[in-house]
């Protein structure tokens, strides 16, 4: 079945708001054996609405658009629907009922604009919406369905959780499973060429891969009427990408890999403890954002200047003297005496340059050493990162979880 996303708010078009509506989306319908065409963003304008509509109704089966579902004059995407459909706008006692309720219980006084929030087109389906005042719509007539969605990012993912995907399952009429394997320290190019005979030939299941900065994920996805045929079909390229790829797999799910090594940290029993320079906390913010992580991170310090190595950590002003701030020795003290201050089973550091200044031909921009101290060992890895501050920072963070994972394999095997 052909889709198309419309997205609706100038603030899109003037790069004021992140589309991330799309992203999410496209992923979703996707995985549900939906072929996304056509993305489609236009301002708070009815006019261009109705156009960009009706275009979408010759080409598509289904449209789903997401904003312009509020209680301000420019909130305009079900009246304009409607228009387009023939339907007129009915109040729902429901709705009115709800939106009042959400009103008291934060204290504050209804203003007479957020009623529009309860009219819906005459013989439209109300989607409910618990993280918001906007419910949804979907309409289906004359063999195509437009399902409408808030723009807020969690009112709009939370409702499709809820009722969007149930009604996908319905319109496609068939059965889509998908296994994912979330790979780290191998580029996305490499994954790629590794498994080109497969994505040659895909027809069922199809097999895509997904980069981000330090991670690729491979998704594999096959359809059909009966699981168990699906999930046989799934099993033999599931032993062929396991073969290819070994240990750069670091999850069978779509956790990333700070969520990954979170639990794993938990799920083993073990405590951790960071000591980060360039990185500035980044990678104890990552796990903290981890619900339950208080069971094993133990410690972040963040250790930016000298003396706050010495004083903190211990580190020795000879050290530092002689081979510098960002250099392995240093890294290699800032491990070591953190695991004897926290007592972790696991320790690590990070010391580098991140730019865009204080780079050197000795030391340029980018150099990052990162340590880990575990087992009785320590480890220490030299990197030199291309790119951003940001991006220098993130892909050492990246690095921090790929060295810790490795080391809570290696020491509970």
């Amino acid at each position: 079945m052909n889709c198309e996303l419309v997205s609706v708010g100038t603030e899109l078009l003037t790069g004021d708001t992140l589309n991330t509506n799309v992203m999410f989306l496209s992923k979703e319908l996707s995985i549900n054996g939906f072929s996304v065409l056509y993305h489609t963003t236009v301002g708070d304008n009815p006019g261009r609405l109705k156009s960009v509509i009706m275009r979408a109704l010759t080409r598509s089966d289904l449209i789903i658009t997401t904003g312009g579902l509020g209680p301000t004059q420019d909130d305009l995407t079900k009246e304009t629907i409607a228009e387009i459909f023939g339907m007129e706008m009915e109040q729902r006692p429901e709705i009115v009922e709800k939106l009042k309720a959400f009103f008291d219980r934060r204290g504050v006084e209804m203003t007479e604009n957020n009623l529009r929030q309860s009219y819906v087109p005459k013989g439209g389906v109300m989607l409910p919406n618990p993280r918001g005042t906007a419910p949804g719509i979907m309409i289906e007539k004359d063999g195509k369905t437009v399902i409408m969605l808030p723009g807020p990012p969690h009112e709009m993912m939370g409702m499709y959780e809820d009722c969007v995907e149930p009604i996908l399952h319905q319109l496609k009429n068939q059965l889509v499973i998908s296994r994912y394997y979330n790979l780290s320290d191998i580029g996305e190019s490499t994954v790629e060429d590794t498994i080109m005979d497969i994505i040659d030939r895909q027809d069922n299941p199809t097999v895509a891969t997904y980069a981000k900065l330090g991670e690729v994920m491979i998704r594999l996805t096959a359809n059909g009427d009966d699981p168990e045929t699906i999930n046989a079909l799934l099993d033999r390229y599931e032993k062929i990408i396991i073969e290819r790829f070994g240990g750069h797999i670091f999850t069978h799910s779509q956790d990333s890999l700070d969520v990954t090594v979170g639990k794993l940290l938990m799920e083993k029993g073990l405590t951790v403890a960071l000591a980060e320079s360039c990185t500035g906390g980044l990678v104890a913010s990552k796990l903290a954002e981890i619900p339950g992580i208080s069971a094993a991170l133990k410690m972040g310090l963040v250790t930016y200047s000298n003396e706050a190595k010495m004083q903190l950590l211990k580190v020795r002003a000879e050290t530092l003297e002689r081979y510098g701030a960002v250099s392995e020795q240093t890294a290699r003290e800032m491990c070591e005496h953190l695991k004897e201050i926290s007592g972790c089973d696991i320790t690590a550091s990070v010391t580098g340059i991140a730019g865009p200044g204080g780079g050197s031909p000795e030391k340029p921009v980018g150099l990052v050493y990162v340590g880990v101290c575990a087992n009785g060992k320590t480890t220490i890895k030299k990197y030199l990162f291309e790119g951003s501050r940001k991006i220098v920072q993130l892909r050492t963070a990246n690095k921090v979880f790929h060295l810790i994972r490795e080391a809570i394999l290696d020491k509970t095997e």
